[in-house]
This record gives structure tokens, C-alpha cells and sequence, in this order.
């Protein structure tokens, strides 16, 4: 008989610690998993699915005005923000009862509790004040949103948590933020009828991401009537009878029925016990894991964004399997990081695979750029202002491309299929030696002939 009462246990039944405990279960291990909220974890509950689903619903508004150009006759269209929250809430939680089975099909016991550590092999379930051991320990706790800047009337905000169920969409609101959450949601609410601000600290939006997509996105988010208030944030915030009254560290004030606050996500760490048995956590909370994810306590795994790597869902899972494999699978498995694609899924939505322009030209000595700005063909009947931007950087030395970045409609699908060519290694020649699908916007990334721009470092910068 075993000394503990399960091989696994897993606490946070995310997408990464459900794809654990599948994976681990399926190698034979017995394994319990526990949830204090909802299965599923933020990409399913209140993350990636839901609003994406809010994306697709905020797109209809340009599809009824783009149709009178293809000759259709449209009535005057309106929009209920109920029924878009009650059909988000039936799709999530059919979602959260898949994960549900999937684990039971798996043989994963699943417990509707927090889950605190004990020790190294102990976890104490709160709701059912009674203590399981476990042989080994994996924390998917993922992260949770940071409420900053600490300003007074902080307490009447919100965050990507709460504004998939408001009662009603805001008229006016105000975003803190420039990542991810900051402008897809600035992007999608403005096309539903909601007045617009985002504020933020920095000088631009989607730090990290290449400087022509950024300034790209940006100039269309204003195109559509989004405010931006940059080198700017929140200095106070009051509750009236008719909603917000914000004052701006730039001396403005706004009047706004909702403040959302996507400053960031910390790692979830807090209160799990981890300190208190030695487990390494860096400055934010992060737990501090090697590359197979194995903490500084033996026994206790961590994936996902409480590790603060990459804080993508399909990393999260990937690591869970990965994890499994090695741990309970006899096949030691490491992670590879490098060429992850993703997308942002503002409209015009911004895919990304590899280096940006200027991490290439930091990193290697001779750097060719091949970009290109066009009107998409559903635009010129649309009558719509839009531009599709390509773009693709290239080791001018070996001819490899090193990232590509579009900026138009598709682009999270072209990110994807672009990620397995920067993948393997594809050289510029082999995008040239491609034949396009013909009349797409995807096939320009095949005919970029004429490279727009070349950077060479001088032999003493290599020094």
C-alpha cells in the first residue's frame, strides 16, 4: 500500500493543470485536482473564450455597415448586451462541463476546494477542512489581475474579471492598461456602442510587440473613435449619481460609468503556504522552477502563469503535458520556448511569430526588413479605410526568417501556420518559392520581392 494518498495532486483545474492530470492519470497515476472556483480555469471561465466570443459579436457591427458596398440592404441593427452575456455564459459553462468530464473520463478525482499546502507532501482542503498527502505536489494556480496604481477609489473598479457580467455594457469607460486586456477590450467595446478611453503609463500600446504593428494598431483604434491618454493614469476616482469621475495625473477629468484596471496579472501564489516550506518565489510572487518545472522543494511542480515564463494558455498546457511526461512518464521533457506565436485579437487583429525588428537588429549583424501596407480586396467594395500591415525580418546573412508580424484580418490564423515555418528554420527563399493562394492577404507574405530596408552593424559595435 502506498504511503500517500495519491501520486498527483494538482491544485488549479486550468487548462494546465487539467492537461497535467490527464497526461499523469493516464500514465498510471492516481491523482486528485482541486478548484475553488469554476473548471476550467481564466482562458475558458473569464479569459481567452470569452472574449473572443465578445470580439466575434463587437465585428458584426462593421459586417452590417460593409454590406450596402456588396449590395446587400441592411435594416438599422441593435444591440443587447444581455443576451451576448447569457450566450457567453451557456458556451462556458458547456466548456467548464467538458473539462469536467474529460477528468472524470480520466480517472482524476476533482475536488471543489481552496487548496493550501501543508507541507511537502500535504495539502489541506479548506472547504473539507481534511488533509490529503501526496506523493507529488503540481501548483496551476495561474494569476490574477494587479489592482494599480493604489489611488483612492480604487475599490469602484474593475477588471477582465467582472466586465463579462456587468448587468449592462458601459456607455463610457475607462481603461487602465496598454497590454493584451487593454486594447482588445478597448477595441472590441468601442465597436459595441461604448465611448472609449485608455490610459496608461507608457508612450505606446503592446510593449514588447514590433514597433510597426504597435504604431499600426494604435492609428486604427483611433481610426474607430478610442481615446488614448498616454504617460498617463488614474490620480483619483469618486462615485456619483451617474457613474465615475476620474481625475488623470494630466489634469484632465472624465466622466465614465466604468474604470477597468489591466495593469497586469501577477502569479496566484498568495495564501497557498508555499513560503512557509521553502518554496523559491521570485519578486512578484512567481514560483521559481527549473526547466523540467520543479520548484526548489523536491516534490512540488509548478506550470502555467504562476511561473511568470510565458503566459499563454497553449504554453500552460504544453508544460502540463510536459510535466506528466517527465515526472510520470519515464520521458524527461523540457519546454522549448523559442518561436511562440500569438495573436491579439483586436480588430484589426495583430499576429506575431519570432523576433521583432528591433530584437533582431540587437541580436544579429545584418538584419533585412520586408514589409508591405496594402487596402485588403474586401475593402475596396466595403469602402472601409483599412490596411493590412506584413512584415518580415530576416537574417540578411543566412537568409532565415527570424519573426513575421501581420497586422489585419486573419491574423491570429496566419500567426499560427507562420509559427510552424519560423519553427523549422525557413529561410527567406522558401516563403519566395511558395506559391500564393490567390486573392488572399496571406499570399503577400510569399511575394515580398523587394527587401524596404537593411541594417548592418558596424564591426566595432560587434566588439
Amino acid at each position: 500500500m502506498s504511503e500517500f494518498d495519491v501520486d498527483l495532486f494538482v491544485i488549479g483545474a486550468g487548462s494546465g493543470g487539467v492537461r497535467a492530470a490527464r497526461i499523469a492519470a493516464s500514465h498510471g497515476a492516481k491523482v486528485m485536482i482541486a478548484e475553488e472556483f469554476r473548471v476550467g480555469g481564466t482562458c475558458v471561465i473569464r479569459g481567452c473564450v470569452p472574449k473572443k466570443l465578445m470580439v466575434y459579436a463587437s465585428r458584426y457591427a462593421d459586417e452590417f455597415v460593409d454590406a450596402a458596398g456588396f449590395g446587400w440592404s441592411v435594416p438599422q441593427a441593435s444591440f443587447d448586451w444581455s443576451k451576448l452575456v447569457a450566450g457567453k455564459e451557456k458556451e462556458i459553462t458547456r466548456l467548464s462541463g467538458i473539462y469536467r468530464t474529460n477528468l472524470e473520463k480520466s480517472g482524476v478525482a476533482l475536488v471543489q476546494s481552496r487548496a493550501v499546502v501543508e507541507d511537502a507532501n500535504k495539502i489541506r482542503l479548506v472547504a473539507e477542512d481534511r488533509s490529503i498527502s501526496a506523493k507529488v505536489i503540481l501548483v496551476a494556480t495561474g494569476g490574477a489581475p494587479v489592482l494599480v496604481p493604489a489611488v483612492p477609489g480604487l475599490e469602484h473598479t474593475i477588471t477582465s474579471n467582472e466586465i463579462f457580467d456587468l448587468p449592462e455594457m458601459p456607455k463610457r469607460i475607462l481603461i487602465v492598461g496598454g497590454g493584451y486586456i487593454a486594447v482588445e477590450f478597448g477595441a472590441l467595446l468601442a465597436r459595441l456602442g461604448s465611448e472609449v478611453t485608455l490610459a496608461m503609463r507608457a508612450a505606446n500600446i503592446l510593449r514588447g510587440f514590433d514597433e510597426d504593428m504597435r504604431n499600426g494598431l494604435r492609428d486604427a483604434m483611433i481610426e474607430t473613435g478610442v481615446t488614448f491618454k498616454f504617460g498617463t493614469l488614474p490620480t483619483r476616482i469618486d462615485k456619483t449619481d451617474k457613474g465615475l469621475t476620474v481625475a488623470l495625473s494630466d489634469g484632465a477629468v472624465v466622466d465614465v460609468d466604468q474604470v477597468m484596471l489591466a495593469t497586469g496579472r501577477d502569479p496566484n501564489t498568495r495564501g497557498l503556504g508555499l513560503e512557509k516550506i521553502g518554496v523559491g518565489l521570485d519578486a512578484i510572487g512567481a514560483i521559481k522552477v527549473d526547466e523540467y518545472s520543479q520548484s526548489t522543494v523536491p516534490s512540488i511542480y509548478a506550470v502555467g502563469d504562476v511561473t511568470n515564463r510565458i503566459a499563454l494558455t497553449p504554453v500552460a498546457i504544453r508544460e502540463g503535458h510536459a510535466f506528466a511526461d517527465t515526472v510520470f512518464g519515464n520521458k524527461k521533457t523540457e519546454v522549448d520556448y523559442i518561436g511562440v506565436p500569438t495573436a491579439v485579437f483586436t480588430t484589426p487583429e495583430l499576429g506575431t511569430v519570432g523576433l521583432t525588428e528591433v530584437e533582431a537588429r540587437e541580436a544579429y549583424h545584418c538584419v533585412d526588413i520586408y514589409m508591405a501596407s496594402f487596402r485588403p480586396l474586401k475593402a475596396t467594395l466595403s469602402g472601409r479605410a483599412e490596411k493590412t500591415l506584413m512584415k518580415l525580418v530576416v537574417d540578411g546573412e543566412t537568409d532565415c526568417v527570424l519573426g513575421a508580424h501581420v497586422l489585419g484580418e486573419g491574423a491570429g490564423e496566419m500567426a499560427q501556420l507562420l509559427g510552424i515555418a519560423v519553427k523549422m528554420g525557413a529561410k527567406k527563399a522558401d516563403f519566395d518559392a511558395t506559391m500564393a493562394v490567390h486573392p488572399t492577404s496571406a499570399e503577400e507574405f510569399v511575394t515580398l520581392r523587394t527587401r524596404t530596408a537593411r541594417y548592418r552593424k558596424d564591426p566595432a559595435d560587434m566588439a
